[in-house]
Parts: structure tokens; C-alpha cells; sequence
């Protein structure tokens, strides 16, 4: 149900039944490690390429959410994934060997909450009974294609990220037990005219505390709704810009209730400069983490906010800006 502007109200309240992640040997040194389903040590995962190796990992998370389920492929009506790679060739490649209905979405780092709002929105409506919502990125193909090779070796800037090795995947039904997605906002597009790729945080703050504004007018509630509101991957740079423009204009959202997945997935003394990023950054922290926390009664209602930067390396090529948006999602323990 359309809920103001740009949210939706969930009114049969869609079940994750089950969520899988999966991680590369970077994050298996992680602060979160122990919490991810599958780690790699290897971060080509025996194959030629790393776009090839990010297929496996979003393979991989797929599989793992279905069998945590009890579920098989058949079960599944739509797979809905996205990922950075260009065409979204992982989550493409992913969708042929899984032979599920597939929806391919691009949303940058968004990708994991847009493909939960979507997929919540499916099974809310009567559309599917059992849909797929994943996401991955792997960091040597990421900056490979939006920043310098690794291999290259160019020095970064404190602004910099990290982007995350993994992949996420959640299962959703219309009935079971689990967490319940209550609600989404679907966000809209913020560019601030920012166009330097090496300072990603500072170019999505605006989308995400935009959505965040949103969701608080449509839905008609404030921060103290909920335990927590987690950004996807703003990191510290994008984070103390959206602690600023809270206060700036005039959003009370309390800083301890207020975190970004990419200063949650590394350790502080791993050299991720400005923190974690990648589709694979809010799509590894919320089905792992955040879902253990809620399982345990740690956290009952969580407002996840993934971010998501629209460039390419052509737009960056013809000097263009980068056009950001950011989508929040609740769930929540019933």
C-alpha cells in the first residue's frame, strides 16, 4: 500500500525466512567474520578472473539462503540482484546457473535494500509467494573498473573506501517464522555536483539522509521508532557529513542510534582508509549481523538505508557528476 509520497506500508508484512552471506579473505579478518556463513581464503575462489570469482560468491549466497530455508530453487518465483560489474554481469551470470525467474536491477550499493523493497512488494501484493533478493561486489573488479586496478598499486585519499568481497542473499515469504519487512522508501535520485569517485561517502550522504527525511513524513513516525537506522556504506567520511545535515535540517536522530555498515564490517586497525564499501557492504552487515542481533532480541525494529552512487566510467570519462540514491527498508521482530 502506498503510504505518501514514496513509501510503501507492507500490510501482510513479508517474512525473511532465511539470509546467507558470504565473505573473501579480507573480511574473514573482519570485525563481523563470525558471523558471515561462508569464507573464502582465496580471493579469486579458483577462478580465472575476479569478475568470475563474484559470480561464484553471489552463487554462493543464494544457495546458502535457499538451503538454510529447506527450500529448493523451484520454490522460488523471482530472483531479484544487482551488483556493480558492468550489465550486472554477476548477478546475470548468477541467474543462469540458479534458473530462477530473474529481475536484474542496478542501483549501485542500493542494490541490497532496492532488491528487498521490491521483492517485500511482490509477496505483499500477491505476486510471488517465495522471492530472492541479493546483491555482491568483489573488491579487485570494483576498482578495476570505477578507480585504478589494484595491481597498479596508485596511492588513495583519506576519503577513500574499501570495497567489500561478499555477497548477500535473503529469502522472502508471504508466511514463517523470522523477521517481517514492515515497510520501504524508495529514494530519489540527490546529486550535490561532487565528482571525485575516491570520495563516495560524501557524494551519497545527501541521498541517504533525504530517504531517511522521507520515510520519517510518509510513514509518520521519527528515530525513536526505531533501535537502530544503519546507512549502507557512507563510511566515516559520508557519516559525520550525515550526523551534520541531521541537525542542519532539523532531523533528531540520536548518534548512538545512528550507524553505516561500512565503519561496522572491518576491524579498526585494517587498512580500509575511510571504511568498507560495495554492494556486498549493507547486503553482508544486515543479513548477517543485524539479523543475528534481532534474532537475539538485541535490536526488534531496524531501519536499514543502503546508498548507492549512479556513476560509470564513462560518465566519470566525460566529467560528469555523481547522481546518488539511497532506499530504506524496516523490519522488524514480531
Amino acid at each position: 500500500m502506498l503510504k505518501g509520497h514514496q513509501s510503501w506500508l507492507f500490510e501482510n508484512e513479508p517474512v525473511i525466512l532465511a539470509a546467507a552471506t558470504v565473505g573473501g579473505p579480507f573480511e574473514a579478518q573482519g570485525a563481523l567474520a563470525r558471523e558471515i556463513d561462508i569464507l573464502h581464503d582465496d580471493i579469486w575462489l579458483g577462478q580465472p578472473s575476479y569478475e568470475k570469482a563474484e559470480i561464484k560468491l553471489l552463487e554462493q549466497a543464494c544457495e546458502k539462503a535457499i538451503d538454510k530455508a529447506g527450500k529448493r530453487k523451484e520454490d522460488v518465483q523471482f530472483f531479484l540482484s544487482g551488483d556493480l560489474i558492468n550489465q550486472i554481469i554477476a548477478s546475470n551470470f548468477a541467474a543462469r546457473t540458479l534458473s530462477i525467474p530473474y529481475i536484474g536491477m542496478f542501483g549501485a550499493c542500493s542494490c541490497s535494500m532496492e532488491g528487498l523493497a521490491l521483492g517485500a512488494q511482490l509477496v505483499d501484493s500477491g505476486s510471488a509467494n517465495l522471492i530472492l533478493a541479493a546483491t555482491s561486489s568483489h573488491n579487485g573488479a570494483a576498482e578495476k573498473q570505477f578507480r585504478y586496478p589494484t595491481e597498479y598499486g596508485a596511492q588513495k585519499p583519506p576519503t577513500a573506501q574499501w570495497t567489500v568481497t561478499g555477497a548477500g542473499a535473503a529469502l522472502v515469504g508471504l508466511k514463517g517464522e523470522g523477521p517481517r519487512v514492515t515497510s520501504a522508501t524508495i529514494g530519489r535520485v540527490i546529486d550535490m555536483g561532487l565528482s571525485d569517485p575516491f570520495n563516495m561517502g560524501a557524494a551519497m550522504a545527501p541521498a541517504a539522509v533525504d530517504t531517511i527525511e522521507a520515510h520519517f513524513r510518509d510513514l509518520q513516525r521519527d528515530s525513536s521508532y526505531y533501535d537502530l537506522i544503519a546507512t549502507g556504506d557512507l563510511a566515516q567520511v559520508g557519516h559525520r557529513i550525515a550526523v551534520d545535515l541531521f541537525k542542519e535540517h532539523n532531523i533528531d536522530v540520536p548518534e548512538e542510534k545512528f550507524t553505516d555498515c561500512g565503519l561496522l564490517i572491518y576491524k579498526k586497525d585494517q587498512p580500509v582508509i575511510a571504511g568498507g564499501s560495495g554492494c556486498a557492504c549493507s547486503a553482508v552487515v544486515t543479513y548477517g549481523h543485524l539479523l543475528n542481533r534481532m534474532k537475539k532480541g538485541e535490536l526488534n525494529k531496524i531501519l536499514v538505508v543502503a546508498t548507492g552512487a549512479l556513476l560509470s566510467p564513462l560518465s566519470f570519462q566525460q566529467k560528469e557528476s555523481i547522481p546518488c540514491v539511497a532506499h530504506a527498508v524496516s523490519i522488524e521482530n514480531h
